[in-house]
């Protein structure tokens, strides 16, 4: 395993770094998340024309450009540098991830392409309103909508909540259980037109506006037999594999996030003057900068080898022991890098002073992302849980 990036994986890194800088400024970013969509169409459409970021993980006989999940990851960290308001965690990290793992080659054929040509969002929606009652569960537990056979194929009837850009995908890929089903039994997954009759998208605005959450209502949601994603009833290997791969890549975000904080204080620190010098030459504000970039170091290593882990895990030819240790990976990636960025988030805050939560800094940004994302897929400590249920097995 190589633990230093090729050239061609700098080379991704600092054309996204140049062009997520250049179109993701403070004032556009402020600009896209008070919008309903969330972000800017016209930014998606030159971020999908101009530098394909969102054809990297599609192999090439879909159109993609066929690289791995470090590829993924070294661009998804730039965008949690500039919390980049766009559709891509959603489209690429749930919705082609869902159809790589689990699709059809019909499936595949038929909706991948489009998302490359950037004609198509897409994204995934499994957990009940219950999932943040019982403790924030992200697993198959917190599947509550349902599926049932009829005569056209199947019928799905529930509630979805907390579906990253439920409101404005095309494409739904959600994953319902069978009547009377608990735990991993019974789950389905199905590849669903976001216009298909019966489902009720309603945008639920929280506390990060960078990123936009919705419900989602499926009244009695007729759907073809090719809509299934796999076997009926066989569907949580797959979406427990998405929710890992989903949790690896948030921890890419988290990390990119966290060195950005980092940076801002670092300079803020450098200008802002008290007892006439620079606050950064205060020895206790130097410490706070040092455990900072010492977690930033320690999560990238972390990021970066779960992204060889993910990588293994979805190549046909890779490595199954290492594709074994998925689970574990992917928790100790997700738990320290929520950790990191909510440690980092809050110790700008301080390190700014009394300016630190004002609108007209943008730290504040950053710690609301910081908590949103330290929530979804489970914050650090339900990670280290998982992590010791897996030790135990």
């Amino acid at each position: 395993m190589e633990f230093r990036f090729t050239e061609e994986q700098q080379m991704i890194r600092d054309s996204a770094q140049a062009f997520l800088q250049d179109v993701s400024s403070s004032a556009a970013v402020r600009q896209a998340m008070v919008t309903e969509a969330g972000y800017d169409p016209e930014l998606w459409q030159r971020i999908c024309q101009e530098l394909c970021f969102q054809a990297i993980s599609v192999p090439e006989q879909y159109g993609g450009m066929g690289l791995g999940y470090v590829e993924l990851c070294a661009v998804l960290e730039q965008m949690g540098r500039v919390l980049l308001c766009s559709p891509f965690f959603g489209t690429v990290c749930l919705g082609v991830n869902s159809l790589l793992v689990a699709g059809s080659e019909e499936q595949k054929q038929r909706y991948l392409p489009a998302i490359v040509d950037g004609s198509l969002t897409a994204t995934l929606a499994w957990t009940g309103p219950q999932a943040a009652r019982r403790g924030g569960q992200w697993g198959c537990e917190a599947v509550s909508a349902t599926w049932q056979r009829n005569a056209e194929g199947f019928e799905l009837q529930g509630e979805l909540r907390y579906v990253i850009d439920g409101h404005s995908a095309d494409l739904l890929i959600i994953a319902a259980r069978a009547p009377g089903s608990s735990g991993g039994d019974g789950i389905a997954l199905f590849a669903v037109p976001a216009d298909t009759p019966g489902i009720e998208r309603q945008w639920l605005p929280s506390m990060d506006q960078t990123r936009h959450q919705a419900a989602l209502q499926l009244n009695q949601v007729q759907l073809p037999a090719n809509a299934l994603m796999g076997e009926a009833g066989q569907g949580a290997a797959a979406l427990l594999q998405l929710i890992d791969l989903a949790k690896v890549a948030l921890a890419a975000e988290q990390m990119g996030a966290a060195r950005q904080v980092l940076d801002m204080s670092v300079a803020y620190m450098q200008e802002r003057v008290q007892f006439g010098r620079a606050i950064a030459s205060f020895q206790a504000l130097k410490h706070k900068a040092a455990d900072m970039q010492l977690k930033c170091e320690v999560a990238r290593s972390a990021v970066y080898y779960a992204a060889c882990v993910a990588q293994e895990a979805l190549s046909p030819e890779g490595d199954s022991q290492l594709a074994a240790e998925l689970p574990e990976a992917a928790a100790m990636a997700k738990g320290y890098c929520s950790d990191t960025l909510f440690f980092n988030a809050g110790t700008a805050l301080q390190l700014h002073g009394g300016v630190g939560f004002t609108w007209e800094y943008d730290v504040h940004l950053y710690f609301k992302r910081a908590k949103a994302s330290e929530l979804y897929l489970g914050n650090g400590a339900a990670q280290r849980e998982l992590i010791a249920a897996l030790l135990l097995d």
